[in-house]
């Protein structure tokens, strides 16, 4: 049974999860700072854990199942989506992807949403962010988890899914044990950090739209405490406060009740990542979200690793499924084999060529 590790970069931790033979054997956390300002510690863990059949690499805006030996330049750039000399987003990530090509364990680099030909192609025109890759992981878990709650195979898997994380809300839907449509955290609803979708008039009195605005102009920007963790939304004590908890909320709800198009009867809506585990919050949505989809129960995800979030618990599975192990299965209903492409393929707003350009990418 192979021997796996699942990497998820999140914009506070980057955490490590690691399954031997389907056991958890490493459960791992380290601030999102440390990691990319100095990735020798997480290097070394990694090769303190050989021998290992496969490990998920943070794979950012994602990329088709690409082995980080391969990685070439232009694979970089998109899977991170920065111009050279970008310094907004998660800084380091990029020199953090080169490096991981240099371990001696085989890392693969998991797709994103736009890369699975289980979204019809309609649903991708002008996008490019309908869930990052941690996405597609944090979904994986939740398919098994659904698969093994209610006794069924992956391929009778239906949800709705929100993943709140410390900055970034985003929204999936899965049908079918697989993924068809997604609202990715710099394209749809509100995060604690970030703004989510942007007005295309804000974005043109901005004059200039970098990376660092993508992780600005959230809820708690909104309550005037941007420096706040983000679990201070759920006890609003200022008029501004108020004003953002109301606003986050409801954008979850539109989030939710948009992609009930795509999947208008969902068996179950599925609450992850780290804000999905504050009590008042997790209420405040299921209350919301059932006046909605009175149909579907809400259901928060638990996952089994006590410390790595759950898309490392995702990423984990993925990896043992690619090695052939237990969740072969759920590899194979998601159609990860099968993804391609890049995240500029749908765009029609703007030339594609001058995409990446922007990119540095001839």
């Amino acid at each position: 049974m192979p021997r796996v590790i699942g990497i998820d970069p999140g914009t506070t931790s980057v955490d490590l999860c690691g399954l031997d033979g389907g056991r958890l054997f490493l459960d791992r956390a380290i601030p999102t700072r440390e990691a990319l300002a100095n990735p020798s510690p997480l290097l070394a863990l990694l090769e303190g854990a050989r021998p290992l059949d496969l490990v998920a690499g943070p794979s950012g805006y994602g990329l088709p199942l690409v082995f980080a030996r391969d990685l070439d330049e232009r694979q970089v750039r998109l899977a991170c989506l920065a111009a050279p000399g970008e310094e907004g987003g998660i800084g380091g990530l990029s020199a953090l992807i080169r490096a991981l090509g240099r371990v001696q364990a085989p890392v693969i680099f998991t797709p994103g949403v736009m890369h699975l030909d289980t979204v019809p192609a309609h649903r991708k025109v002008n996008r490019v962010d309908m869930g990052t890759a941690d996405k597609v992981c944090a979904a994986a878990l939740a398919i098994r988890a659904q698969a093994d709650r209610l006794g069924c195979a992956e391929r009778d898997v239906s949800f709705l899914q929100l993943e709140l994380g410390g900055a970034f809300t985003a929204a999936l839907a899965v049908d079918g044990g697989c993924i068809v449509d997604g609202l990715g955290g710099s394209s749809g609803p509100m995060g604690a950090c970030a703004s989510g979708a942007l007005d295309a008039e804000v974005a043109y009195l901005a004059g200039h739209v970098g990376k660092a605005h993508l992780f600005s102009g959230g809820a708690l920007d909104v309550a005037g405490t941007p420096d706040a963790p983000a679990e201070y939304l759920a006890a609003p004590s200022t008029p501004r406060a108020e004003l953002a908890w109301h606003a986050w909320l409801e954008s979850a709800v539109k989030a939710v009740a948009a992609l009930s198009v795509s999947v208008p009867e969902p068996r179950e809506v599925v609450l992850s990542g780290r804000l999905a585990g504050v009590p008042a919050i997790r209420d405040a949505l299921t209350t919301r979200i059932g006046a909605v989809l009175s149909r579907s129960p809400v259901v928060p995800l638990a996952g089994f690793a006590e410390v790595a979030k759950h898309a490392a618990q995702g990423a984990a599975l993925l990896a043992d499924g690619l090695a052939g192990g237990r969740s072969r299965a759920l590899v194979e209903a998601m159609g990860l084999r099968r993804a391609g492409g890049t995240v500029l393929d749908h765009l029609h707003v703007i030339d594609t060529a001058a995409a990446r350009a922007r990119l540095g990418i001839d």
